[in-house]
């Protein structure tokens, strides 16, 4: 017991362990290292997230950008995490560069969505619970539940204009120039325009003629903007 306690202690500078952890601590075969671990699972010590990946802890923000890498934390999840929302997320979201399904963990789902490598930057270290974990900042939040339509559009549109203070215009707008989606562009041009902050000049090359919904949720019907080509559906 003295042995697995001093082992449970080690594992607790790690989020997320595999079974080599394990292994090169007590320094025993994949095979014994797989029995003590099946052990310390049934005493409720360890918790496992998928194969070969394993925990001590029982939070599920914690380890979910631990998963599987490069990943960050995402959408409505980072969304709340930044202070953008009061609305609680019932899963967490987490970006990544690669196809990955979904795991459950401690009564949560963890939902993984992939990212074009264009588009996979905009997420930073944060402190959480004693250990650094990857979660997009306030402008890249945004952004991506837009990209991924993991939002609706109206509801980005009362969050970005309910939290100007915590918005940094100059990035947003670096960031959207760098991802080059046009849709994006035109629809919180138009956004950035209801706050009284015209950048029409500035995005004006990524506007083309074609029109699209404001909200990409909803039937597009509508008033039509002709500047940022939008059917204002929201």
């Amino acid at each position: 017991m003295a042995n697995a306690i001093e082992l449970l202690e080690y594992l607790r500078k790690y989020p997320t362990f595999d079974n080599a952890v394990v292994r090169d601590k007590i320094g025993k075969n994949s095979r014994y290292t797989n029995l003590l671990i099946h052990r310390l699972r049934k005493r409720g010590l360890i918790q496992k997230i998928e194969r070969d990946k394993y925990t001590v802890f029982k939070e599920p923000f914690l380890i979910a950008s631990r998963i599987v890498w490069p990943s960050y934390i995402s959408c409505w999840s980072a969304l709340k995490y930044r202070n953008l929302t009061e609305q609680v997320p019932h899963e967490i979201t987490v970006v990544t560069a690669v196809n990955k399904k979904a795991v459950t963990f401690a009564n949560t789902k963890i939902r993984f969505v992939k990212l074009s490598p264009k588009a996979f930057f905009g997420y930073e270290k944060v402190r959480y619970d004693g250990f650094e974990i990857f979660v997009a900042d306030a402008d890249k939040s945004i952004i991506d539940s837009a990209l991924l339509r993991e939002v609706s559009f109206s509801e980005l549109k009362e969050i970005t204009l309910n939290n100007k203070g915590a918005i940094n215009i100059g990035k947003f707008m670096r960031y959207m120039k760098r991802v080059g989606n046009k849709s994006l562009i035109k629809r919180f041009g138009y956004v950035f325009e209801n706050m009284g902050k015209d950048y029409y000049g500035r995005l004006r090359r990524f506007v083309d003629a074609t029109y699209i919904p404001l909200d990409y949720s909803k039937k597009p019907t509508g008033i039509k903007n002709e500047k940022w080509r939008l059917v204002i559906n929201a």
